[in-house]
């Protein structure tokens, strides 16, 4: 029988967050997350500028909603694009959802194979599950996932997908350093609700503007989500916080 991949993730193994927040999360350091429902899931604010920083947690983020609109495919196919950008979240998911036949057939070598590109980096959240998923599937099925993760590790295995990821994750921030020598707040695709966006008048665009925040702010939530991302790749090098650029005095 299927699982619903909310009661999964209700179970401890893995949270859905919900994509790159720009404000600080105090709720989660409060105290425990709500129960993952359906309808959290589809209610979750997937900001479309983030794919240009770190791809890999927003399509995560548009898995997590489409699941939760019950729209399977299309979960399984962002949490696949997720996969190709290093997160290994997603990589989870494909390998629980393809192990357990949740909203699909059960297909155990293809959910081991998922389950072990997730746990290359040694975390303990996804290796204890491989471990745990290795022990109820048969030989037969461990030695077709071998066959199968050897299809799948030159696209999704850390070797091409990390510094894929790393690099799109660069080429971003160096945009954002540009930003920030320029300008005090960063306006990010997808924080600005669509009913502005069709006010065009003068007086809108400029509360517009007034509601993007610091670009260091953005900075910080960007890590935040890249630091997640890349959580045990040793390849990754964290950019730190922006430095102000002083303008030179006396032509030195």
């Amino acid at each position: 029988m299927s699982r619903p991949m909310h009661y999964l993730l209700c179970a401890g193994l893995l949270l859905l967050s919900p994509g790159l927040s720009l404000a600080t999360d105090h709720a989660s350091a409060a105290g425990p997350r709500p129960p993952v429902t359906d309808r959290s899931l589809a209610e979750s604010t997937c900001v479309i500028g983030e794919e240009s920083f770190v791809p890999g947690d927003y399509y995560y983020c548009l898995a997590g909603q489409s699941y939760g609109e019950k729209n399977y495919g299309q979960s399984r196919r962002f949490f696949t694009t997720a996969a190709g950008w290093a997160s290994k979240p997603a990589q989870f998911m494909l390998g629980l959802m393809a192990f357990n036949g949740d909203q699909q057939a059960v297909n155990r070598p293809l959910g081991l194979a998922w389950l072990a590109l997730a746990a290359e980096r040694g975390q303990p959240r996804f290796s204890t599950a491989l471990a745990a998923a290795r022990a109820k599937a048969s030989a037969a099925d461990w030695a077709a996932a071998q066959a199968i993760l050897a299809q799948l590790q030159p696209t999704y295995g850390d070797a091409k997908a990390a510094p894929r990821a790393e690099e799109r994750y660069r080429m971003g921030m160096q945009k954002l350093r540009q930003t920030e020598a320029n300008a005090g707040s960063y306006c990010m695709a997808g924080m600005v609700p669509m009913s502005q966006l069709s006010n065009r008048s003068e007086g809108a665009s400029s509360a517009m503007a007034s509601h993007c925040p610091p670009v260091e702010q953005v900075v910080q939530a960007i890590d935040h989500s890249a630091g997640e991302l890349f959580d045990g790749w040793n390849g990754h090098v964290e950019v730190g916080p922006l430095q102000q650029i002083k303008a030179r005095s006396g032509g030195n």
